[in-house]
């Protein structure tokens, strides 16, 4: 298994979102420095460039074959972390899905590399029905098929530095408005897990994998959605008050704030997973992985308060 010191070749397409950015942060701080990182998004990948000017940066849409295809060759291992999150338009989803998935896994198979280590996404197990549990699932079934051996991590809804979505966008929110408002009365229950504890787990299958296995990576701490409002407003030292209101009308004000915002960060189809009635299973990933999880508490002061990440917010 590839260790620091044997100098392999990781390679990340999809590597200026919000879990790649901490990954390069992760892998280089034990050791790691043959990395690989691809990304379709310029401003993403310069911020990520600037940051780590001694990485190798491709800027290239890995849906479609490119000279990108060349840079896999001696790979070691790919982590797979492209993924359209949130858009209105179906096809976005299936373009960088299922197409980037279909020509990333030709591509590791053209060049022989060993191990994939895949990051799905905890909703292909969720009530939820929409774009995106659907393309993850059928990019779950890609990699299987593959052949290729893997190690699959299922995460729950993340948050930390780079955070252009999700809590990020939250907390930016709140700081900009008087009233921030919580649909119904915000007792949704949550497993929010952090970033950095996530990479830590990527980097130990890096390591120790392939595990042919996938893991349900969920939050340790179960919180209802209004406490972690509250906890974010205290980080941010907000003074926006938390107002709850109808379902119906948060997902209006949601609906029309789509139709003015070509790429909005919170859509309606996000609001009913939000809302959808989900518990995962929480698996002993401390024991198997060897990561400790960082209190919520932390976590979230870390993330809004660190001198120089903090600060980054990626863009789409």
């Amino acid at each position: 298994m590839p260790k620091p010191e044997d100098n392999p070749k990781i390679l990340l397409p999809g590597a200026a979102g919000l879990v790649g950015q901490n990954l390069v942060i992760e892998l280089k701080a034990q050791g790691y420095t043959n990395i690989v990182a691809i990304d379709k998004y310029h401003e993403n990948l310069e911020l990520l460039r600037s940051l780590h000017p001694d990485i190798t940066c491709i800027e290239a849409d890995v849906s479609e074959p490119g000279a990108w295809q060349d840079a896999f060759a001696g790979g070691d291992v790919v982590v797979m972390l492209q993924a359209q999150i949130g858009s209105k338009h179906s096809q976005d989803f299936v373009r960088n899905n299922i197409e980037s998935a279909k020509q990333v896994i030709a591509t590791m198979q053209q060049h022989r590399i060993p191990h994939i280590v895949h990051i799905s996404s905890s909703v292909v197990e969720s009530v939820a029905k929409d774009d995106y549990t659907e393309t993850k699932k059928a990019q779950e079934r890609i990699v299987l098929d593959s052949g290729i051996p893997y190690t699959m991590l299922r995460p729950t809804l993340m948050f930390g530095w780079f955070d252009r979505k999700h809590l990020g966008w939250l907390s930016r929110f709140m700081r900009r408005v008087p009233v921030f408002p919580v649909p119904g009365r915000g007792r949704i229950i949550r497993q929010p897990l952090y970033v950095r504890d996530f990479v830590r787990m990527i980097a130990s299958s890096i390591e120790h994998g392939p595990h042919n296995v996938i893991y349900n990576i969920t939050g340790q701490e179960k919180i209802h959605y209004v406490d972690i409002i509250r906890t974010i407003r205290k980080a941010v030292k907000a003074k926006t008050v938390i107002l709850p209101i109808p379902y119906s009308l948060f997902w209006l004000l949601l609906k029309t704030f789509g139709l003015f915002s070509a790429n909005p960060p919170f859509t309606t189809d996000q609001l009913r997973a939000l809302v959808a009635a989900d518990e995962f299973e929480v698996i002993d990933w401390p024991g198997i992985f060897g990561v400790t999880p960082t209190p919520f508490v932390q976590a979230i002061d870390e993330t809004f308060n660190h001198p120089e990440y903090s600060r980054h917010v990626p863009r789409f």
